[in-house]
């Protein structure tokens, strides 16, 4: 270990454990999958934290030789033991990229596409042109690069083979064919109710997906094929969000959906459902009609939609009458 720790310091890496690990060093091999909290701080006298794995869902998962974005990362956790605590001082040279990983974490745990804003070039590329991140902490870090200090938990270490791989972590091949048994997984977990899982899955292999496209030309044979692709697992992710209440969220895919095939007859359907329950009368009714044009056999299940959204209308008008009286008597 004292080698290990000899080596980071000649490379500008300076490692304190704060909590020994369990067991021998594991070993690292290519596909070896590392889970841990981390901790991303300034080097400042107040060490202003910039993340915080432990403010998401779930904590973060690396697979060792799969070329991550920020190096540094796999080159500290190959020194780690699981349940080993510690922090790594990271000389700027190693941490120049942070701002641009940082955002499609972030991104991730918000549920958004994690190459949003991103365009067809190197992270380095993307700094040089000075656009924003969306973050105004990154955007400073960004132009004013400095050493930053990564404070580990790992939590697990398993070796290749012995786990599932995680979306992101897939080859070309390997997503293609992970996509049908995800989609397969979300609709099995749906029809037992499990909504929120639902949801992650059809996002999962939306994301293989769109990582697919993101290689393509727009509009390209092959982008277009991806996109039909990705249109029925992004309808399954509405409901799931119809049914979750997240109705802004739908209204936008389904938007995005529209805005690309004017003749989807369910994003009219669940963006028309997504309206009334935000009160958009008016929008909701037009997309209910636009159903009916497109699809008359939905007459009566698009009539029982409007008999709801008129009963709720009349309902909030009684009650806003009630509310209105009683400020203005």
């Amino acid at each position: 270990m004292a080698d290990l720790i000899a080596k980071l310091r000649a490379d500008g890496i300076q490692k304190r454990v704060v909590q020994e690990g369990r067991g021998e060093l594991p070993d690292y091999q290519d596909g070896t999958k590392a889970t841990f909290h981390y901790r991303t701080l300034l080097c400042s006298p107040d060490q202003r934290v910039l993340d915080d794995s432990r403010t998401k869902d779930k904590p973060m998962e690396l697979i060792i030789g799969k070329k991550f974005k920020l190096p540094v990362w796999e080159t500290i956790l190959c020194t780690m033991r699981e349940g080993e605590l510690a922090e790594f001082l990271c000389d700027t040279k190693h941490v120049v990229l942070y701002p641009t990983v940082s955002k499609s974490l972030r991104n991730i745990a918000a549920g958004k596409d994690p190459l949003e804003g991103q365009r067809h070039c190197c992270g380095i590329a993307q700094m040089h042109e000075h656009h924003s991140l969306g973050y105004p902490d990154l955007d400073e870090l960004q132009q004013n690069p400095q050493p930053l200090i990564f404070a580990i938990e790992m939590l697990k270490v398993e070796g290749r083979g012995s786990y599932r791989q995680d979306p992101w972590a897939m080859s070309d091949e390997e997503k293609m064919k992970a996509v049908p048994l995800i989609h397969q997984e979300g609709n099995e977990l749906y029809k037992q109710g499990k909504v929120q899982e639902a949801a992650a899955k059809y996002y999962d292999a939306i994301a293989c997906l769109k990582n697919l496209q993101m290689k393509e030309q727009p509009g390209s044979p092959d982008w277009i094929q991806l996109d039909q692709q990705i249109t029925p697992l992004l309808l399954n992710y509405c409901q799931c969000k119809l049914l979750s209440e997240e109705y802004y969220e739908v209204l936008d895919h389904c938007s995005s959906i529209l805005n690309k095939y004017e003749d989807n007859v369910k994003a009219y359907f669940k963006r028309a459902k997504a309206h009334a329950a935000v009160w958009n009368a008016a929008e909701a009714q037009a997309d209910f009609a636009k159903v009916l044009q497109l699809d008359p056999s939905l007459g009566p299940v698009v009539a029982r939609e409007l008999r709801n959204l008129e009963s709720r209308l009349r309902q909030k008008d009684d009650e806003d009458k009630v509310r209105f009286k009683g400020i203005f008597s």
